[in-house]
């Protein structure tokens, strides 16, 4: 379907209303805190599922609050006399964020959505109704144009992003703008582009809603409305990563055959970023059969660029394709006509050799390094966001490392860093453990077994001795040659360093 089969908009360039909007609407505590007192957990975790009847139940009152999440979460029809006591009704009319209907109630012609931000702020996302949780499992619409609100890409993206002060930020395919939001509290300008235009009108009243600057909103795909000359600091990319047989759903696929979209996506990234940027991007990316996974996401990286990319997760072909026709709601209709869009699927797969299809994070700097540093690397347990600043020091730490060799490494001094625990794993009443696992509790949480001398390493770096020194020490302790201990143990420090255990100091 194409976008005049959906509903209109509110006007986009009435920022005054939307303003008035916003304080009637902070007014009522029609904030994600205020949510969460008055439905309550169970309620409010099950409106992130879509699910609405926990919050018709908590809302059959008549208190301000109650009738904004009838009105503008559940898309129930208010009376218009409630609906006055929280909102100028007829200025929220005319400019098109309410509609009269059966007679003498009023309707929201969009969602809004409570979104707190990194730092408390009240923010609100706006989105086509029906379609505030976006994602896998969450709207089953087939309407081509429809514009999704917050799902668990969007905030993982939003987490993941470095957030640094910088002069020009662009957001490719900025949906229902949650991207451009977060760039806009540390980038001067900000600029956000979008396929459909829908979804740039969507962005201009997500950022007018919650108080933000406006953005320059661009319609086109991927790099298409940027011009040669113009260069960012910071991308970011939530893109229809979908590997589908078609492009039925422009939020979602893509279009490209496989996963070509997101690939040129990132080829195309480097030419476009300033010395130092970050390009970060969720993608998802084929697992073909007789081709390392790992080397197919290295020949991605543009010259010139660092690369970390993290796969967060694997499904077979199978459950990737039951994953995405549940999620247009194919498994709802005609039985035949499911079972022929599964086996359309499953043709692409079988035609491409691809057995799998991964998930994950892709991050790119820029550099002028001839050496550049490209890790790829699979994650699927547990970590803390927001990793933004997590992020940003791996590559700080790709930077130092890449600048010291073995000898310098030596001549270092380092912390053992915060949160990180040291477990002795053997059997019980054994003089020495089997072996020993250093385990962070923040960021990655990653877990790393070294041995003896690594562990007794890392215990004992608190900044004060050079590294060269305190493997001296343990040589006398164990009674071990000092000097081939210095040179088999740089290779266990360097890798201390590159996943965060260990901190340089000075």
């Amino acid at each position: 379907m194409s976008n005049s089969s959906l509903p209109t908009l509110p006007a986009s360039d009435r920022p005054e209303v939307a303003a008035r909007l916003r304080d009637a609407l902070l007014g009522a505590a029609f904030t994600a805190d205020g949510l969460l007192e008055l439905l309550g957990a169970p309620a409010y975790a099950a409106l992130a599922r879509s699910e609405t009847v926990p919050a018709l139940r908590a809302t059959r009152g008549d208190t301000p609050l109650e009738t904004l999440i009838r009105l503008f979460l559940l898309q129930q029809p208010v009376p218009h006399a409630r609906v006055a006591d929280v909102l100028p009704v007829a200025e929220c009319v005319a400019s098109g964020w309410l509609v009269s209907v059966g007679g003498d109630e009023i309707a929201a012609t969009v969602d809004v959505r409570p979104y707190g931000g990194p730092d408390g702020e009240d923010w609100f996302i706006v989105s086509d109704l029906g379609c505030a949780v976006g994602g896998a499992g969450g709207i089953g619409s087939r309407e081509e144009g429809v514009v999704l609100g917050v799902g668990g890409a969007s905030t993982t993206l939003a987490g993941i992003t470095v957030r640094t002060p910088v002069s020009a930020a662009l957001d490719l395919g900025t949906g229902s703008g949650i991207q451009a939001l977060h760039a806009a509290q540390h980038a001067t300008r900000v600029t956000a582009t979008d396929v459909n235009p829908r979804a740039l009108h969507i962005t201009a009243l997500t950022l007018a809603l919650s108080g933000a600057p406006a953005a320059d909103l661009r319609e086109g795909s991927l790099f298409e409305p940027v011009r040669d000359d113009e260069t960012y600091d910071l991308i970011v990319s939530n893109p229809p990563f979908v590997i589908s047989p078609g492009a039925r759903l422009t939020y979602r696929d893509g279009g490209m055959g496989g996963d070509d979209l997101c690939r040129s996506l990132v080829q195309e990234a480097g030419e476009r970023l300033r010395e130092g940027g970050f390009a970060q991007f969720l993608a998802n990316w084929q697992h073909v059969e007789g081709e390392d996974w790992q080397d197919r996401l290295r020949s991605w990286v543009p010259r010139g660029c660092d690369a970390w990319i993290v796969q967060r997760e694997v499904q077979d072909v199978t459950q990737y394709a039951e994953l995405w026709l549940r999620d247009a709601g194919d498994h709802r209709g005609d039985t035949a006509a499911y079972e022929a869009l599964y086996d359309a699927w499953l043709d692409e797969f079988e035609a491409r050799k691809v057995k799998a299809v991964g998930f994950g994070w892709i991050t790119l700097r820029r550099t002028g390094s001839d050496t550049p540093s490209i890790t790829v690397e699979e994650w699927p347990h547990s970590v803390e966001q927001p990793l933004g600043d997590t992020v940003r020091v791996h590559f700080d730490r790709v930077d130092y490392l890449r600048a010291h060799d073995d000898a310098s490494l030596l001549a270092a001094h380092f912390k053992l860093a915060d949160e990180v625990i040291q477990e002795q794993v053997g059997l019980p009443g054994a003089e020495d453990p089997e072996h020993v696992v250093l385990r962070q509790h923040r960021g990655m949480r990653r877990a790393t077994k070294v041995d003896t001398v690594g562990a007794g390493f890392a215990g004992v770096c608190d900044g004060t001795l050079s590294a060269g020194r305190i493997l001296d020490a343990i040589a006398q302790l164990v009674g071990e040659d000092p000097v081939l201990l210095r040179d088999r143990t740089p290779a266990q420090i360097r890798l201390l360093v590159e996943q965060g255990f260990l901190e340089p100091v000075g």
